[in-house]
């Protein structure tokens, strides 16, 4: 089952295309990243997602069907700052959300646990550290035990431990089975965090799929030996190689997803006279592919 579709989903604000029709699903069960650089559009798509705003053209289903009051209980969303009193516990803070939302009053021991607050329920939420209160927020949302969770950036403006904190209780409930949408311009969180990932730039698609598939379209082998030049001329007859660079002290290869085969470079070397001192498989980051797709479109 795919937990939210959209097809050709665009948005304009007069001559401005935020989104320029964008598609693509997201599957039950996975971390969803929606990556892009400011402006590109990911704050516009999930406010399309959750009915804040009104798109001008697509369309978009959540759990196979046309969304419904019914279809968006079944969402908990974090997209502005957290707000909560803050004179009031967590706990407090907790059970007014709970008596708003008519439900979740139960829970709020068990959603201060996941996002291990439990020690700190009784802390007036004007003693908590930004990471603190972002985790607050997330147990907010987490009442009512909702089946897909949306975050759009949930660790903006947070310190490396609060990133780490907040990076922690994703993995968690992930685990737990929560599908989680998120928006992010930090590439390193979305490879850290995430399952799947669609980048856009600019209100476009640039691609979507699982994380993997997307970081393995190239291969890389780094290697060296006591003369880079003669490694270089040798390795150019090497097979599958799309290309060779040279950055002091190696040399940096490129092969096709599933091209490279690091113990049969090591042969090829050795049958010509050459032996490494540096040999080592690399998987091209989620930086370096964003990069060159942003560069390319």
């Amino acid at each position: 089952m795919a937990i939210l579709t959209v097809n050709n989903l665009s948005k304009n604000y007069g001559t401005i295309q935020a989104l320029k029709n964008v598609s693509f699903s997201v599957p039950k069960g996975v971390v969803f990243g929606i990556l892009g650089p400011n402006g590109s559009g990911k704050t516009t798509l999930l406010g399309t997602v959750t009915d804040i705003i009104k798109p001008t053209g697509g369309s978009l289903t959540l759990f196979d069907e046309a969304p419904s009051g019914e279809s968006r209980r079944r969402i908990g969303t974090l997209l502005e700052t957290p707000n909560f009193y803050s004179y009031l516990s967590a706990t407090k803070n907790l059970e007014i959300t709970a008596a708003i939302k008519r439900k979740g009053k139960d829970e709020i021991r068990d959603v201060l646990e996941m996002v291990d607050l439990t020690g700190r329920s009784t802390f007036r939420f004007s003693s908590y550290s930004l990471g603190m209160k972002q985790r607050l927020a997330i147990a907010a949302c987490l009442l009512g035990d909702p089946e897909v969770l949306i975050f759009d950036e949930p660790t903006n403006g947070l310190d490396p431990v609060g990133i780490a904190e907040i990076r922690q209780v994703m993995k968690n409930l992930h685990t737990r089975g929560k599908t989680i949408i998120m928006a992010s311009h930090l590439l390193d969180e979305v490879e850290k965090v995430c399952t799947h990932v669609a980048i856009l730039k600019r209100g476009q698609l640039l691609t979507s799929g699982p994380v993997e598939e997307i970081l393995t379209k190239e291969e890389i082998i780094e290697v060296s030996s006591a003369d880079l030049d003669q490694l270089l001329q040798v390795i150019k007859e090497f097979p599958n190689l799309s290309r060779a660079e040279k950055a002091e002290p190696i040399l940096r290869l490129y092969f096709s997803a599933g091209q490279g085969n690091p113990s049969a470079l090591n042969d090829f070397c050795h049958n010509h006279g050459i032996s490494l001192n540096h040999l080592s498989a690399k998987r091209k980051s989620l930086e370096s592919r964003f990069i060159e797709l942003t560069n390319n479109n």
